[in-house]
């Protein structure tokens, strides 16, 4: 099965041509995006009703980015000239057209004029002083698309994120040391890396084979056996060539959004990879395969990295996190219990797999799905049903002697229903990104309650080593004061247990007290600022 994670359409390269110079001409600032108001100037032109521009703009910028790049913006074109012809405008219109890749670019009413008054203005400038030409060798490394977009200028939801950061978050952050309690600081790459899905389950469970299946083709470093042949995480991604990058190199790099996982240590780096690779899914979707979940206390006490915090660091970051189950291994081991109560807080990404579900007979699927429910719901401990989606996800297809016709019926849906939740996941990228932002916003206003609260009560003269352990002791006691004084929801207090480790690291007396004005900030930011930069970006046309 494939996945068609955003419209993409082909188009010719005589087509190309002609969208590229219309593309440049709509660009009013030159960073290589058409906002809204550079839409509604450029799409006036087609003479087509408000209602199907909105629609060509939700169509266009399905991942609600809050601007068009160029392949968006050669989607838009089509569109409008499909509406021009009387087509409906809805999400598949252009998959189901017969011949997307010669279809005529619409009709723009006054742009060739436009056009033909820019390309005389350029050649009145280029005829001018030799001294004022560019050399060519300069020309070469100038391209308007790859100039940057200033940080003053907000072009996007995400731009408009980086700037609230920086100015409103990031100082608080650092004030109270959020990034050493609970989770590192934000760089431009966390902002604009590429949606995540992690897969966890214990080995053999089919985590490589299901990325397999999903590209259709292997990546560097994957092995497949029926042993745990998974050693390493491994993050899938989108690269210019088949390679493998060390782990070491890929927390450095700073295009890459890996650089907290330094934290963990060498230990970890040494089985932690990235795997490249040119594909159109990867172009959407970053996938994360990891080492099969072990039992055992030998298999724990042998890992030479804290497996259990990698896990949250990565959950943290990803968009889905998926579960994968074996018939025959439904038993959660105390390494796996403590991995799925390390997603806390995360519940609304975890989907859970039953995967391999064709080697037994339909009867003892019935009877393998109630002893997993029974299983989840003892770990889990929540009293709503999980969603557990059930296939095989491998390169064979569905043996009708194991499954008879209503299983492979029921496989079939299962599997459609979980790909529809992987296609969705680039277009509800933003949305994500902005619920990670507010729900981190809304973590660090809690720490820095906790720390202001916990420097109060120490003494100002003697006794502070005393008091120090009295409070990290009675660490519960204490949250449980913040929380009543403050009147903060008790499910958003961070895990008592690793917060008092953290704690008797540090001094108590160092840290600062509680500073109104950044808790106003931030305060502003959730309430003010967020709900208009999310008004300025919706659909134009809205």
């Amino acid at each position: 099965m494939e996945i068609d994670p955003v419209p993409i359409s082909s188009c010719s390269k005589e087509n190309q041509k002609i969208y590229q110079e219309w593309f440049n001409h709509a660009d009013a600032d030159g960073d290589g995006r058409i906002t809204g108001s550079d839409a509604t100037k450029f799409f006036a032109m087609a003479n087509l009703p408000r209602e199907d521009l909105k629609k060509v703009w939700a169509v266009a910028d399905s991942k609600r980015q809050g601007y068009l790049g160029f392949k968006e913006f050669i989607i838009a074109m089509q569109l409008v000239s499909l509406a021009q012809d009387g087509h409906p405008i809805t999400q598949d219109v252009l998959t189901n057209y017969h011949d997307v890749e010669n279809l005529k670019p619409p009709a723009m009413e006054g742009l060739d004029a436009k056009l033909a008054k820019t390309h005389k203005h350029k050649e009145l400038e280029t005829s001018g002083s030799s001294k004022l030409q560019l050399s060519t060798s300069n020309s070469w490394f100038s391209s308007k698309s790859t100039k940057k977009v200033p940080l003053s200028s907000v072009t996007s939801i995400i731009d408009g994120l980086k700037r609230l950061y920086i100015k409103k978050l990031k100082p608080l952050e650092v004030t109270y040391r959020f990034n050493d309690f609970v989770s590192p600081l934000l760089t431009n790459s966390d902002f604009d890396a590429k949606p995540m899905v992690m897969l966890l389950g214990q080995y053999s469970t089919g985590k490589t084979t299901f990325i397999k299946h999903l590209l259709k083709t292997s990546y560097p470093g994957a092995h497949i056996g029926p042993e745990p042949t998974t050693d390493r995480f491994v993050v899938v991604m989108s690269g210019p060539d088949e390679r493998s990058i060390p782990g070491n190199t890929v927390a450095v790099h700073a295009d890459m959004p890996f650089s907290g996982l330094t934290n963990f240590g060498t230990a970890f780096l040494s089985k932690f990879e990235c795997s490249q690779l040119p594909h159109p899914l990867l172009e959407h979707i970053t996938f994360v395969d990891t080492p099969g979940v072990l039992s055992g206390e030998k298999q724990r006490t042998q890992r030479a990295y804290d497996f259990t915090g990698v896990t949250s660091w990565f959950a943290a970051k990803c968009d889905l996190i998926l579960l994968l189950f074996d018939p025959h291994k439904l038993d959660i081991s105390d390494e796996f219990k403590r991995v799925i109560a390390s997603l806390r807080g995360h519940d609304d990404k975890i989907r859970v797999v039953l995967n391999k579900a064709d080697q037994i007979d339909t009867q003892q699927l019935m009877r393998v799905y109630g002893a997993l429910m029974w299983s989840l719901g003892k770990v889990l401990n929540t009293p709503e049903v999980m969603r557990v989606y059930i296939g095989s996800f491998n390169d064979k297809p569905v043996d009708d002697a194991f499954t008879g016709p209503i299983g492979k019926e029921l496989f079939e849906m299962e599997q459609e229903d979980l790909l529809s939740d992987l296609k969705d996941i680039p277009k509800k990228a933003c949305d994500r990104r902005i619920n990670e932002f507010v729900k981190r916003a809304r973590a660090a206003k809690i720490h820095a309650y906790i720390i202001s609260h916990l420097k109060n009560e120490m003494p100002s003269m003697i006794g502070k080593a005393k008091t120090q352990q009295r409070l990290i002791d009675n660490l519960d006691t204490e949250f449980d004061k913040v929380q009543k004084e403050h009147h903060l929801p008790p499910g958003d207090f961070p895990n008592v247990e690793q917060f008092r480790e953290t704690l008797s690291g540090y001094s108590i007396d160092k840290f600062e007290r509680l500073k109104p004005k950044m808790l106003q900030a931030v305060d502003d930011m959730l309430g003010y600022d967020i709900p208009n930069l999310l008004k300025n970006f919706r659909n134009p046309y809205d």
